[in-house]
């Protein structure tokens, strides 16, 4: 009998790559089977591309506490960072763009504020201090996280980097390509990252560099515009990323659940 494929689930040609990854289904503590990866997984990516709370989950997938479980546990055993690192091995590092995009974080990110939901410029002081690690800012825009990303000459993800929403990207350039054997690539950059202590860096790894000097500085180099134009993926990229709701908008309080469906948007934009 011929499986329904529903909105948003994997397709068989997709599960196909998935499933080595995951291991046969195994009797439960209670000695009932434990549910399919697979279907695990499309609730998991359910949840991701609409952005719906857990308690939302379609029936069909059975109860959210199993699914959210199961996506913690994927999570925090880094399975779902290894699937993304390996579908992403046979890059072609040609050229790497890099850029980093802004994600709005809901109130529910943060949670209930002792004292009513009231603020004033100490408390959020004090929500700045305990939020840094969950990589949660605070500007005037309001509360925010970044994602930092580099892609490949064909526009797919090969690094991801979370940090909070009033980082300033040239600060964290050097460990974002740092994920990357990038010896030999061209980096594509936006004028944010003309540092000269970024250059060299990736002069002192024998790669090249296509970013344009800021309008103001007194010694431009040589740009290939031409070539410039192909930082365009990484745009492309931050668009298809943001079609997950769940990615769009940063509900989770912890860094490493958000940075998590951020690798599962990720591996589905991989097996694309």
């Amino acid at each position: 009998m011929k499986r329904i494929i529903r909105r948003y689930e994997l397709t068989d040609a997709e599960w196909e790559r998935l499933q080595p990854y995951f291991p046969e289904r195994q009797m439960g503590d209670k000695g009932r089977p434990k549910r399919e990866p697979r279907e695990m997984l499309n609730g998991i990516f359910w949840i991701a591309r609409s952005g719906a709370a857990w308690r939302d989950l379609p029936e069909r997938y059975g109860p959210w506490q199993t699914v959210y479980k199961r996506f913690r546990e994927w999570s925090e055993s880094g399975l779902i960072e290894k699937i993304f690192h390996e579908l992403s091995e046979d890059a072609d590092l040609q050229d790497i763009s890099i850029d980093s995009t802004y994600i709005k974080a809901h109130k529910a990110s943060a949670g209930a504020e002792r004292g009513g939901s009231q603020t004033s410029q100490k408390s959020d002081a004090v929500w700045a201090k305990t939020q840094v690690n969950q990589c949660i800012g605070v500007s005037r825009g309001g509360r925010s996280t970044k994602i930092h990303a580099a892609v490949d000459a064909l526009g797919n993800p090969i690094a991801i980097l979370l940090t909070t929403g009033n980082t300033s990207d040239i600060t964290v350039a050097e460990k974002l390509i740092s994920q990357i054997d990038f010896k030999g690539s061209t980096i594509l950059a936006d004028r944010a990252y003309g540092k000269w202590e970024f250059r060299e860096f990736i002069a002192n790894h024998d790669a090249d560099f296509c970013i344009p000097p800021r309008k103001d500085n007194t010694d431009p180099w040589y740009v290939d515009w031409w070539l410039y134009k192909e930082r365009h993926l990484v745009e492309t990229f931050f668009l298809k990323l943001k079609e997950f709701r769940r990615v769009a908008t940063r509900f989770d309080k912890l860094a490493s659940r958000f940075l998590a469906f951020v690798h599962l948007a990720c591996i589905r934009i991989l097996l694309a």
